[in-house]
């Protein structure tokens, strides 16, 4: 799989102020101990992509520290998280204006490698993601760009950026914030028998070919620009995800998620894959189960904080977390 992710770094945050008054809102603490920015950075690495930009502008400070504190890979890994900051260049004297904007002025750093495919992530969600899967979709698709998607009740699906696909799942409508109204039926997914809608979860996987295309224009914005504009003259296809996933861009969101984190079992997990064991082996579903039948509460609640590692995702002896925890 030869591929780099993009990792947006937000603009003011003012919706989180203020915890974004000296620092961006990647760098925001989360669970205690790591920061949002960890998220999509575990993501990409346990997805073998090793190969991470991160844009930047606002209050970055703090967010260069962390990465270069915490993301050492060794000489053999020939991996890296890169920091692009916002900068004036002689074919632009602006800062970024947008999302788009954003990769369109760090492009020319994106394809040094010719990657077949570019991700587009957020700096600001919560939410475990394996990018093989959807690459592999995308590749049995044909497409040339996959929105990942997340399907959501009617009473959620109003504020949202909703997408209306057919029965292979490729997407033919875009409507940014539909609100509660009749034009929301519409876009009712046909692939579930109860009332649900695909909403976009701002996770983009781009041929190289169609980004580079996609970006000649002075359009800024992913959601209200390129992605409509992109349906219209391209093979664009949904990835349904069904775990877990919290965008954590308001301080109410922030303060919520925090507070569910620190559940006897909370519906997220940073120190456990889903359908592992302690140590990180695959566990079938029917030992699932029958553990959970055979063990009392205490010991389910000593079983979920006892691991070996505290890292997010990863093993104790990676090398990318030495510099961080002092191994």
């Amino acid at each position: 799989m030869n591929a780099v992710s993009v990792i947006l770094g937000g603009g003011q945050g003012t919706r989180l102020l203020p915890l974004t008054l000296e620092r961006s809102k990647p760098a925001v603490p989360i669970a205690g101990k790591y920061r949002l920015i960890d998220i999509p950075v575990s993501n990409c690495i346990n997805s073998g992509i090793r190969s991470v930009y991160l844009l930047t502008q606002f209050n970055s400070e703090s967010l260069h520290r962390h990465v270069q504190r915490t993301y050492r890979f060794d000489q053999f890994s020939q991996g890296y998280v890169r920091i692009l900051a916002a900068q004036q260049t002689p074919s632009s004297e602006k800062w970024f204006q947008g999302t788009a904007d954003a990769v369109r002025q760090g492009l020319r750093y994106f394809v040094e490698e010719e990657p077949d495919y570019i991700i587009i992530l957020s700096g600001d969600q919560l939410y475990r993601m394996d990018f093989r899967e959807v690459i592999r979709q995308h590749e049995a698709n044909g497409a040339d760009v996959t929105i990942c998607t997340k399907p959501v009740p009617r009473e959620e699906a109003g504020a949202l950026g909703i997408m209306q696909v057919d029965e292979s799942q490729h997407i033919v409508n875009f409507v940014e914030k539909p609100g509660n109204t009749p034009a929301l039926d519409e876009l009712r997914a046909p692939i579930y028998k109860e009332e649900r809608f695909l909403a976009s979860m701002g996770i983009y996987v781009f041929n190289r070919a169609v980004l580079t295309e996609l970006l000649k224009t002075d359009h800024s914005d992913f959601g209200k620009h390129i992605i409509p504009g992109a349906i219209k003259s391209h093979k664009v296809y949904s990835y349904i995800f069904d775990g877990y996933w919290k965008d954590i861009g308001t301080i109410r969101s922030f303060w919520e998620t925090n507070l569910s984190l620190a559940d006897t079992l909370p519906e997220f997990n940073f120190l456990r894959s889903q359908g592992a064991d302690l140590y990180g082996h695959a566990v079938s579903a029917a030992v699932q189960d029958q553990l959970l039948r055979l063990k009392p509460l205490s010991s389910l609640r000593r079983l979920h904080h006892f691991r070996p590692s505290n890292t997010p995702f990863h093993h104790r002896h990676s090398r990318l977390y030495r510099g961080r925890h002092g191994h």
